[in-house]
């Protein structure tokens, strides 16, 4: 038993050729961590060469003597015994059988939780199922951490950060494209870990907002898991290629093409074979099997880099009859869900119909169903605005009333293929507020970039100190995203 959960001696060597060879400890560092030790003296040991090389300081005995004195964790005898091994050429297959026996230890773990879940703590089955699967997924992603980064390693990672950001060339880009440039540059796209809240009025237009941002992503070759409540998959597709060929959605509905067009559809057809796109178009899906259904996508599929889901309200809590508790329930659980694995989490929402007896229909935060905690988790809520949509339906109540009364109906809106749109940006945590133009394409349910000469860009800055602060707008523009 004890050699299947441990072997000291492997565990001596790796840190002994560490000490003999600290060049090799930037290749170790990525891959072994504190906890694949099970001796709690070589994990000090091993702590202590991180601080180490998170300082730029020598990896060497006395240097790591004095880094476990600083932290009051020396134990002499377990460093000896460390020097005293013979350094090993092979440190890959040490290090395979070191994280190996780690793995079981943590697996073992696992079974005693699960028993304490189950039977002293009495746990719904689907709590369980989700406890356990989140445990399983840390364990094969290797994501076991401590509880807290210390201030010289935050430091590190800060450091790497803006050296990163300045190897990039100033770039507007750190997240993930959004597909548009005006609004790749209020938020310089969706970081890593973000909970994105795309909302909107019914026919402004948020999933063909969203589906243009998919389809910039699959054909960069960058993965995406679609959850579409509200349409089946198919319908999903014919948005997507109407999309990328230009052809009208309706002549793709009934197949009433040209031959050329024809050609462009096999074009599209033959690349999206080929795209990283992955949807489920199960409509009665809860929180709980989303978490479940996700983890396992981005454990067969890491690249992928970013999750939709159309649209929130739609989506089942974990069953209790009170719809505000459920709806922050899944908003929560999405925020925890991008965080854990480390990718943007898109979530369409529906509005309050309330805004439409406003004068200016402009949404605002409180304009969210259930805004409170959707609200509060999002790390940027946009929202989709197309002033035509009201000058439509206001041209139709005119023309009823007018019927209504037998007078002459005089029609005044003209109908556009291209339209104006706006997006705005009511929250963004790390970012300013404000408003993006762009063109919506009526016919292909697309939404562009809005033409060079449009108005600028209206920029209203959320928690900064307007008078230390300064942020351009052009292409120099970046955010800092939570680290």
């Amino acid at each position: 038993m004890t050699e299947t959960l441990y072997n000291l001696a492997i565990e001596r060597s790796i840190l002994s050729s560490i000490i003999f060879d600290p060049q090799q400890f930037d290749d170790l560092a990525n891959i072994v961590k504190k906890e694949d030790f099970y001796l709690p003296a070589h994990q000090d040991i091993y702590e202590a060469m991180l601080r180490l090389a998170s300082k730029d300081e020598p990896i060497d005995e006395e240097f790591i003597k004095k880094e476990l004195i600083r932290a009051k964790k020396f134990d002499e005898q377990a460093l000896l015994e460390v020097l005293a091994t013979n350094p090993i050429s092979n440190t890959k297959a040490y290090v395979e059988e070191l994280k190996d026996k780690a793995l079981k230890r943590h697996l073992l773990t696992l079974t005693t939780e699960i028993k304490k879940v189950t039977v002293e703590e009495d746990l719904p089955s689907n709590e369980v199922i989700d406890i356990v699967e989140k445990k399983l997924y840390d364990i094969t992603q290797q994501n076991l951490s401590s509880d807290f980064k210390d201030s010289p390693t935050v430091t590190h990672d800060t450091l790497e950060y803006i050296k990163e950001m300045k190897a990039r060339g100033n770039s507007i880009l750190v997240g993930v494209d959004t597909g548009y440039y005006e609004l790749n540059k209020m938020t310089t796209g969706y970081g890593k870990g973000d909970l994105v809240i795309i909302a909107a009025r019914p026919a402004m237009g948020k999933t063909s907002f969203v589906l243009n941002t998919v389809s910039n992503l699959v054909q960069q070759g960058k993965g995406v898991a679609f959850f579409s409540l509200e349409m089946p998959a198919e319908q999903l597709m014919l948005r997507l290629l109407s999309i990328q060929t230009s052809i009208p959605l309706q002549k793709l509905r009934v197949g009433d093409m040209s031959d050329e067009e024809w050609n462009r559809l096999n074009d599209a057809i033959s690349k999206m074979n080929e795209a990283k796109l992955f949807v489920d178009d199960n409509s009665n899906i809860n929180i709980n099997q989303l978490r479940s259904k996700l983890r396992k996508l981005k454990n067969q599929h890491p690249e992928i880099e970013l999750a939709v889901i159309d649209y929130l309200q739609i989506m089942q809590g974990s069953g209790t009859k009170d719809r505000h508790l459920e709806v922050s329930e899944i908003s929560r659980g999405l925020k925890i869900l991008a965080r854990e694995l480390n990718i943007p989490i898109v979530a369409l929402s529906q509005l309050n119909r309330g805004l439409e007896s406003r004068a200016d229909k402009r949404p605002m935060l409180s304009d969210i169903r259930e805004s409170g905690s959707i609200e509060q988790d999002a790390d940027i809520i946009l929202f989709v605005y197309r002033d035509d949509v009201y000058l439509y339906k206001e041209e139709k109540e005119r023309e009823k009333q007018a019927k209504a009364e037998g007078k002459e109906f005089i029609p005044t809106y003209v109908e556009k293929d291209e339209e104006e749109a706006e997006i705005i940006i009511g929250k963004q945590r790390n970012g300013p507020t404000g408003h993006v133009k762009l063109i919506f394409q009526k016919k292909l349910t697309r939404f562009v970039d809005a033409a060079k000469g449009a108005p600028p860009v209206e920029v209203v800055y959320e928690n900064v100190d307007q008078k230390s602060a300064k942020i351009d707008l052009g292409d120099d523009n970046i955010s800092m995203p939570t680290l």
